[in-house]
């Protein structure tokens, strides 16, 4: 049966991670040092609110879920805002509902370990109908760079059950990705990034935004391929692995520097039209699941060793 009180810790998890990615100085993305896009920083706040109910819903699916919480920020803001982010999160909710963490202390690669269990789990029980439920909220929420597909494009009937159809996007989309790899992205490179932000002292929005660029400089950003090319989305990632050295030197804080260099290439990036949106969808997807493994409590409503 649905638990109430867990719904309400992921909905709360859900929507603070929304909100401390928006603190995190990530260049390209829309965040409190600057708009950009046509978006602003209270459209994705208000989409987190809207979302968040949805992320949490238990006794839906994952298109279920995926297609509620997008129907409701596009009657909240108007625009995609967080395609991206409930994608990623809608699974790692599920899965995180499905396991009892009480009294559980068994170390953090075991935690994942389950974790991630759970969500391969729920990801090869999504069917057909959860496929057509997730194309329905792509064609609503129109991202940008969708173009066309010769298999499994969201524009036709779904012709197979969500895993599978992630697996033939994943070489394109790198959140498709995360579903055919079981979130390895996410459990592996962005949580390892942010606890050793963390580690060093960091205030969170500084940890994020080493983890911010921990993903830009491991593979070309898929948002930026789809919309300028396969260049400028490498030559973008190989500025990101040169600024990513230069982010983990030093101590217990981000250098003038180096916070120079970033705010320089946040409006570049936005005098372009270049937004490195997966990147940052990954960001919230990973300080969501540190939260859900119990490793950071930001939502006020953090449960000890996870939910």
């Amino acid at each position: 049966m649905p638990d109430a009180r867990r719904q309400a810790r992921i909905a709360a998890a859900f929507q603070a991670a929304c909100e401390a990615e928006l603190q995190a100085l990530k260049p390209g993305n829309v965040s409190v040092y600057a708009d950009g896009h046509g978006m602003q920083v209270q459209d994705f706040v208000r989409s987190a609110h809207a979302a968040a109910p949805w992320v949490a819903r238990e006794g839906l699916g994952v298109g279920a879920r995926v297609l509620a919480a997008v129907t409701a920020t596009r009657a909240a803001v108007g625009c995609n805002t967080n395609l991206g982010i409930v994608l990623l999160c809608v699974p790692l909710a599920c899965a995180a509902g499905q396991l009892d963490h009480t009294g559980t202390d068994d170390g953090r690669a075991a935690g994942v370990m389950r974790l991630q269990a759970a969500l391969c789990g729920v990801l090869e029980q999504a069917d057909r109908h959860e496929t057509e439920q997730v194309f329905a909220a792509i064609r609503l929420a129109r991202p940008g760079g969708l173009g066309d597909s010769a298999a499994h494009d969201v524009r036709e009937p779904a012709q197979a059950g969500l895993l599978a159809v992630m697996c033939v996007a994943q070489a394109r989309d790198r959140i498709a990705w995360q579903y055919a790899q079981g979130f390895e992205d996410v459990l592996g490179t962005g949580l390892e990034a942010l606890m050793q932000g963390l580690g060093r002292g960091l205030s969170l929005p500084d940890a994020l935004s080493g983890v911010f660029l921990a993903f830009l400089a491991a593979f070309p950003d898929s948002l930026v391929q789809r919309k300028q090319g396969d260049i400028t989305a490498s030559a973008l990632q190989q500025r990101a692995a040169g600024l990513l050295v230069r982010y983990r030197q030093g101590a217990d804080t981000v250098d003038a520097g180096i916070r120079e260099q970033l705010l320089g290439l946040d409006r570049e990036l936005k005098q372009q039209g270049i937004n490195p949106g997966t990147s940052a969808d990954l960001v919230v997807a990973t300080l969501f699941a540190a939260e859900l493994l119990g490793w950071v409590a930001i939502s006020g409503e953090s449960a000890g060793n996870g939910f």
